[in-house]
């Protein structure tokens, strides 16, 4: 079958590799649908640390059931799917006390095991969502990154009232912005560099935005707030350099969400955290949030077809990397089809 392989940091291609072969437990799922996300450019240019090589890289994706392995019930032949990459040991800490998304021997699809950039993908039955009739699979593609956003939103708790300010207009801003919409914020302001993704977060709720390249950002929401600072604040840009900013303008008993995996250190002042108790949240994959926003989507509370800039067949893919590359302001989410019942 065909599949995207990166052998090597920077070495990629479409492969002829093996199908594989499922095991007990496990369904074969026809990728009709893979989005291209942040973290496989990551592994491309080989920052990141978890990954083996080569791998079948790719964890956002949807498809059809084609094979059901043994012991499998409430999944057939036929259904359509879309799959959480989170795969847990069950036994560890973090999953006995019911956090299995950072568990000890935590696998990911597309990272430490191969994913859904490819014709075929086993996986555990577990792992596949039925979606209710009418779901498009290339909006099912997404329900990853918005569980994603889901799983921060719901980790940094949303009171009646709360305002958001989103660093970051790119792919988790923008699901940021719809997720906090449907989960009743009003208030939502994003900040980012880019005109046109600014644009977007406009369109798809923002009450505010703020370039940061004109526009001081902390005296700006200094003023909007009346000097108390804003209640949630998460960092979809991902810069250890925003966080001293993000923690100054943090309401006191407010709520900072951190979504990167950047190793460089971060300046903080102590006594800003302790004199108003802030609370700052690392939020890593999901955790068993994809029932919650399939049930979203099917309710039209979520605008994926909008987030899709590019919709790409598979042997595309790689000029698809370069465009992300060279052009990101021309792209929201690139979708790669892979024919599975598409």
């Amino acid at each position: 079958m065909k599949a995207f392989q990166v052998r090597a940091p920077h070495e990629f291609s479409i492969e002829e590799v093996a199908v594989p072969a499922l095991a007990p437990g496990e369904v074969r799922v026809g990728v009709a649908y893979a989005g291209i996300c942040g973290s496989d450019m990551h592994i491309i240019h080989g920052q990141n640390a978890f990954v083996r090589f080569p791998r079948v890289t790719g964890h956002e994706f949807a498809g059809v059931v084609r094979e059901v392995g043994e012991g499998v019930s409430g999944l057939a032949v036929g259904d359509p799917v879309c799959v959480d990459p989170v795969i847990a040991c069950g036994s560890c800490y973090p999953c006995r006390i019911g956090r299995p998304n950072v568990c000890s021997r935590l696998q990911v699809l597309g990272v430490h095991r191969d994913g859904g950039f490819s014709e075929e993908v086993c996986v555990p039955a577990v792992n596949a969502h039925r979606l209710p009739p009418g779901l498009p699979l290339a909006q099912a593609a997404l329900v990853e990154p918005y569980s994603i956003a889901l799983n921060v939103l719901e980790r940094m708790q949303v009171f009646p009232g709360d305002s958001l300010l989103i660093y970051g207009a790119g792919v988790i801003g923008l699901t940021l912005v719809q997720m906090g919409r449907a989960l009743g914020i009003e208030d939502i302001t994003v900040t980012d560099v880019l005109d046109d993704r600014l644009a977007t977060a406009r369109a798809l709720g923002a009450t505010r935005t703020l370039n940061g390249r004109d526009t001081d950002v902390e005296a700006a929401l200094r003023e909007a707030t009346g000097g108390e600072g804003v209640p949630l604040i998460v960092d979809a840009a991902c810069h250890p350099a925003l966080l001293p900013e993000i923690v100054r303008l943090a309401s006191p008993a407010g709520r900072i969400g951190l979504l990167g995996f950047s190793s460089t250190p971060s300046e903080l002042v102590q006594l800003e955290i302790i004199k108003k108790e802030l609370t700052l949240v690392g939020s890593r994959l999901n955790n068993g949030r994809f029932p919650r926003v399939i049930e979203l989507l099917a309710a039209g509370k979520l605008d994926a077809a909008a987030l899709i800039s590019h919709q790409v067949a598979s042997q595309e893919m790689p000029a698809a990397i370069e465009l992300i590359e060279k052009h990101p302001e021309q792209t929201r989410k690139v979708l790669v089809q892979w024919g599975g019942n598409a």
